[in-house]
């Protein structure tokens, strides 16, 4: 409701009663100024104080709408609602590509319905694109037909393109029903959809569409569920540096970020950029969306066969989290692609040295266990990364720190060997939804068969993510004098005197009157003396 929209509070009505002479009445004064608005030369359409209005008079906006509706309330005369405007969906195009729209126009102008025996109705493919018109619209005998002995003529419209999507979540649950949209049965197995992925133009549109759908088959009885999807990952947008020239009418030439070179400072900014053809400059634009528009979409195909689908796919989702925009970056990808061949690298390294795969948890010392308590903790959280916060960049942030770890540890004994292979087989199982290729062969070259995507995932062991040791910092003064290994046990006071026993610790304080010592549990001893 618009709380009192009087002549004087609304532009449209004040322009009417202005015009035919109507006596405007304040009742709507500024806050903190004058309470009289000048209402001969527009209207006052703030938000403000009442006035000239009985029992409502000072109230502010919201108080007053308050009291307000609480009045009407009171006596049945209305009620507060939420009144959602939602857009037309117009769901014909006038163009070839798109399902068409099972209706025909008899020869009196009636529209009827495709019968159920002609259904499906089949695009011609034998047709021309000239760019002009739609190919069905050019071809008036395609458009000929019978409907019940009667001739008629076929839409020539199609389907906008959002709606068959719209409901082909559900489609997919049941593939094989032929006589019907869906088997209501298998779908209602499936659905709802667990996890709905889709750029911002998919979150406000498609997810719109798809949502009346499901309700609509929810109706007329062909699923059970109220919503279609569970939950919603609205992707970020990739962004490309763009390039223009200005031409003689003023307006801009985009150029391909692939067609020029530039020069940058030290923080990376572009400071000269020029045509790699003509030699002649052009300016920079900074980030933006890719779109044909600016001319700034990177084909992905040239990187794929130079450095391979992996790096691509390694690169876009380590780059940013999957919600937020991400900035192609040369530089980025080369880096994806020497990760994957530091992983093949420490993979081989693992078969050469010959495989070990058995060993007992008893038999490591703290090194290997150590190591161990790493590999399982980055399980933990690339489960929980990639399950439940859909955070993919930090999964594989955790993926390439283990790996630093791994790439360091030694191969020399069996039992070093046998965590190795452990950690390696975690890996490259973690990394198969990313990187799915590589991963492939690097499974099988590790003797596990050749169908990683059908291996079990890792599962955290919680016994071995326990510390039995404590690496202890001491410091004299602030100033790293030694470390120590005590157990993850100690206590504060064995701590203490185990640290200040130290040899070089001592240099630091005999002679000398310890005036505090400060111990941070599990990290750092700090031992003050002068």
């Amino acid at each position: 409701m618009r709380l009192c929209q009087f002549p004087g509070h609304d532009q449209r009505d004040w322009e009417f009663a202005t015009k035919y002479n109507l006596p405007i009445q304040q009742v709507i004064a500024p806050i903190d100024q004058d309470h009289v608005a000048n209402l001969n030369e527009s209207a006052f359409t703030e938000r403000g104080s009442l006035i000239n209005s009985g029992e409502f008079d000072g109230l502010e906006f919201d108080a007053a709408f308050e009291k307000i509706v609480a009045l009407l309330e009171e006596n049945g005369a209305g009620k507060k609602t939420i009144n959602y405007r939602l857009r037309d969906w117009g769901v014909s195009r006038q163009r070839y590509w798109g399902a068409p729209i099972p209706m025909a126009t008899l020869e009196d102008g009636t529209s009827v319905p495709v019968p159920e025996q002609d259904l499906p109705v089949v695009l011609p493919e034998d047709v021309v694109m000239d760019g002009a018109a739609s190919p069905i619209k050019s071809d008036p005998e395609w458009a000929k037909t019978v409907i019940n002995g009667m001739p008629a003529t076929r839409e020539t419209d199609t389907f906008d393109t959002f709606m068959e999507s719209s409901w082909y979540y559900a489609r997919y649950c049941s593939p094989q029903s032929d006589d019907q949209m869906l088997d209501p049965t298998q779908a209602n197995y499936w659905l709802p959809v667990d996890q709905y992925i889709g750029g911002i133009e998919h979150a406000i549109l498609h997810l719109l569409y798809a949502r009346f759908f499901h309700k609509l088959m929810r109706d007329v009885g062909l699923v059970e569920s109220d919503e279609p999807f569970k939950k919603l990952l609205c992707q970020g947008m990739v962004l490309a540096e763009t390039y223009y020239r200005e031409d003689s009418n003023g307006g801009k030439v985009w150029f391909s970020p692939t067609d020029i070179d530039v020069e940058r400072d030290d923080k990376g900014r572009v400071t000269k950029a020029w045509h790699r053809e003509d030699g002649q400059p052009v300016i920079s634009s900074g980030m933006s969306k890719m779109s044909k528009s600016k001319n700034n979409g990177i084909d992905p195909e040239s990187v794929i066969q130079t450095l391979g689908a992996d790096t691509v796919r390694l690169f876009m989702m380590f780059t940013a989290p999957p919600e937020q925009t991400l900035e192609w970056s040369d530089s980025g990808v080369d880096g994806a692609h020497r990760f994957i061949k530091r992983v093949w690298k420490l993979t081989q390294d693992v078969i050469d040295g010959g495989i070990v795969k058995e060993f007992s948890v008893s038999e490591l010392n703290s090194d290997q266990k150590s190591l161990r308590r790493e590999l399982h903790k980055t399980i933990a959280k690339v489960t929980d990364d990639l399950d439940r916060r859909n955070t993919f960049n930090t999964a594989i942030a955790a993926i390439m720190e283990l790996t630093n770890k791994l790439n360091k540890a030694p191969l020399d004994s069996d039992l070093d060997k046998a965590v190795m292979y452990e950690a390696v087989k975690a890996v490259v199982i973690m990394l198969t939804p990313i990187t799915p290729h590589v991963c492939h062969e690097l499974w099988a070259s590790l003797g596990n068969g050749d169908n990683v995507e059908q291996a079990q995932w890792p599962v955290a062991d919680e016994s071995a993510m326990v510390e039995d040791e404590k690496l202890i910092v001491i410091q004299v003064n602030g100033k790293v004098r030694s470390k120590i290994t005590v157990a993850a046990d100690a206590t504060e006071d064995f701590i203490k005197t185990a640290g200040q026993e130290e040899e070089n610790v001592k240099k630091f304080t005999d002679g000398k009157t310890i005036r505090k010592v400060i111990f941070v549990k599990g990290k750092l001893l700090n031992i003050v003396a002068n």
